[in-house]
């Protein structure tokens, strides 16, 4: 009989084989139009373009360059002028201007809204709304409060909202509506009640998408330090496609997330080297479905069909 640790590092073997095997076509031959989920390449960090029906908006905008407290740690990669090169090319109307219907900052966490200040000031992009909860640093565990800079990229975003006059939505109830043929719903809407400090991931949005039976669900950084992960899975039900929640780190994606919403194709935003081994393993011992990383695929595109079917493609530019 074969050792556990024998076990799990055969599977582990197995499904990295899996991944790197993985031959998605390329994003040129993918129709044009059509209900999609654009998932950038934006290093380990999310920017993700809704389309549907002529509409786009945009649920986070990946990692930035600005490093506004000097922190060492903190000079990251920062994506925000490919952002918003893509959204000029693929989401530009006939005025030549981008027309958000909304945007939409999962939390306030840099390599999620740290490129927000930039893609809102940019003369050609116009947006209806902005869904952002209120951080609240008093919620916040001191060591998070002293090396990151949550704080401050919420200013920015904020600031560039007022400046612009963009209506800003911070308190959702998690009512379904409608963009374009897709049904979206909010999940995450209301701050655990708890006396302990967390961290900001605790308070993150995920979103799910539906069209016709098709159910997808995106995560953002939903974790379960609180229980949230257990409390939403039901909730949320079983989907198509997962977003991944926290980039495929170890502090989320637990079993009983996994196997509730049991997704038959994840699609990770990160680098492939980055993913946590441990939670690649859990997942796949779960439900084995197809896994597509951002960063190994040069981001991924998901073509949400009539009847169902979802078609991936590659190398997003």
């Amino acid at each position: 009989m074969k050792k556990e640790g024998t076990k799990d590092r055969e599977m582990l073997f197995e499904v990295k084989k899996r991944i790197e095997s993985v031959s998605l076509p390329d994003v040129s031959r993918c129709e044009n139009g059509g209900d999609k989920i654009h998932f950038l390449n934006t290093g380990s960090s999310d920017a993700i373009l809704l389309e549907s029906d002529g509409r786009f908006a945009m649920i986070d905008s990946g990692e930035d360059t600005d490093n506004p407290r000097g922190f060492k740690h903190l000079e990251l990669d920062g994506y925000e002028q490919m952002v918003l090169e893509y959204l000029k090319s693929h989401a530009s109307g006939a005025d030549g201007k981008v027309h958000l219907d909304f945007i939409l900052g999962t939390h306030s966490h840099s390599d999620h809204i740290g490129g927000f200040d930039t893609i809102i000031a940019d003369d050609d992009i116009i947006i209806e709304k902005a869904f952002l909860k209120v951080y609240d640093s008093s919620k916040i565990r001191l060591l998070e409060i002293k090396m990151w800079d949550n704080t401050e990229v919420y200013n920015q975003m904020i600031n560039a909202l007022n400046a612009k006059n963009i209506p800003i939505i911070s308190d959702m109830d998690g009512t379904p509506f409608k963009f374009g043929n897709l049904t979206l719903t909010f999940f995450n809407t209301k701050d655990p009640v708890t006396k302990r400090k967390v961290g900001e991931n605790d308070q993150s949005y995920g979103v799910l998408v539906e069209k016709n039976g098709t159910r997808v669900f995106l995560s953002g950084d939903i974790d379960n330090f609180t229980g949230d992960e257990s409390r939403l899975a039901p909730e949320i039900g079983k989907v198509d496609l997962l977003k991944v929640g926290h980039h495929f780190y170890a502090m989320s994606s637990t079993k009983k997330f996994i196997q509730t919403l049991c997704p038959s194709v994840c699609v990770v935003t990160n680098k492939y080297k980055s993913v946590d081994m441990i939670t690649l393993s859990r997942i796949n011992r779960i439900c084995r479905p197809d896994i597509y990383i951002t960063g190994r695929e040069d981001g991924v595109l998901a073509l949400l069909g009539d009847n169902g079917e979802i078609k991936y493609y590659n190398k997003l530019h």
